[in-house]
């Protein structure tokens, strides 16, 4: 066979191939085919995520094996750059992300409430709980808490904090002092999210801000970098830390201890929406139904470990699990909703993050 025959038959046999590489997933409509075959066409998808590379490989290369003629770029930020990166891209009138993933809720609420996301009422979107959909434009993915670590070594017996109150009144001790660390929530998007949902829904807040200012805290923009110290024993506690990462970490790390706090423990969800100005629609709303199915969720469990959202999701990083954990009345779930950036209001935000200075920023 000649080389021109040899490239012709290679088209064909891609040709006849491809569909069955990249069929509508069973149970889907049939009309799901053109989103698919939309995507083909498109061939790439653009993604702007808070989640580690590391954490987001497995769900990359799985959705590949689904639909492997879509190449996916993804762009690993903080949750503040996320949205940052988004606005000024999109104020240009440049080139941005198909999809927004992102651990900030309010700052994901703030884009989709604001008009930046394509209303798309996703095929899996009656599995997953109520709470985490906003008008069929946003929706959570995962089930993550924010817990309390500290070093196994260093911090003992009635020195591990089990509430909120336990923690602000054992960092008051010189002991702590300089060796307490929580998110810079200035920079961290999901730091200041957690930490003005405690003024929310915790009573002696600002005894606890009082305790963060006796204790000197330091402040990180990443949980990597805290997990690192506290681990080292250069700070002895953290406050507010992701706990997705922590418990996974602590697996490993005999020197970390994780704590749920039992009076509460916030839960957030990693929000994500298609831009409604996305180069690669048909790909971004694959994406979107990939992450929110039972396969997509049982890779963000086993693998990415990130704690699945949806309850027929079994295992140790899931929402199911957790729940168990920690007791249902002890979970706080934060909606998928605007409400949830209200201190993204400038004044508000100016005013706490003003008392925070003055009080737990206090050197």
């Amino acid at each position: 066979m000649n080389i021109k025959h040899t490239l012709i038959a290679a088209a064909v046999a891609a040709f006849i191939a491809a569909p069955a590489l990249a069929q509508v997933p069973a149970g889907y409509p049939a009309a799901y085919q053109q989103i698919v075959d939309g995507a083909r066409k498109e061939g790439k998808l653009v993604v702007y995520g808070a989640t580690d590379s590391k954490a987001a490989q497995p769900l990359i290369k799985d959705f590949n094996v689904l639909y492997p003629g879509i190449t996916v770029e993804y762009n690993d930020m903080n949750s503040t750059e996320v949205y940052n990166r988004f606005i000024s891209e999109n104020a240009a009138g440049g080139d941005t992300a198909d999809v927004l993933w992102s651990s900030a809720m309010d700052l994901q609420m703030k884009l989709a409430a604001g008009g930046h996301a394509m209303p798309y009422k996703s095929v899996e979107a009656g599995k997953i709980p109520g709470w985490a959909v906003w008008k069929d434009t946003a929706y959570g993915t995962t089930f993550e808490p924010a817990a309390f670590v500290y070093n196994k070594r260093l911090v003992t017996g009635a020195d591990i904090p089990q509430t909120h109150a336990d923690f602000a009144r054992i960092i008051a001790q010189p002991k702590f002092q300089d060796k307490v660390t929580t998110y810079d929530i200035e920079k961290s998007g999901v730091g200041f999210m957690f930490i003005t949902q405690d003024e929310r829904d915790f009573p002696q807040f600002k005894p606890l801000l009082q305790a963060f200012g006796t204790a000197r805290v330091r402040v990180q923009s990443s949980t990597g970098t805290m997990l690192e110290r506290i681990s080292s024993g250069e700070n002895l506690i953290g406050y507010n830390v992701l706990g997705s990462y922590a418990l996974v970490r602590a697996k490993t790390d005999p020197s970390l201890g994780v704590v749920l706090p039992k009076d509460y423990t916030l839960i957030i969800s990693r929000v994500q929406f298609i831009n409604k100005a996305a180069k690669h629609p048909n790909a971004a709303k694959l994406w979107m139904d990939y992450l929110l199915s039972k396969r997509g969720q049982t890779v963000i469990s086993d693998a990415s470990k990130l704690y699945a959202i949806r309850a027929d999701v079994t295992g140790e990083t899931t929402s199911s699990d957790l729940i168990k954990m920690v007791g249902e009345k002890n979970i706080k779930p934060l909606p998928v909703s605007p409400a949830v950036a209200e201190y993204l209001d400038p004044a508000i935000r100016m005013a706490f993050l003003k008392e925070w200075k003055a009080t737990a920023g206090k050197k």
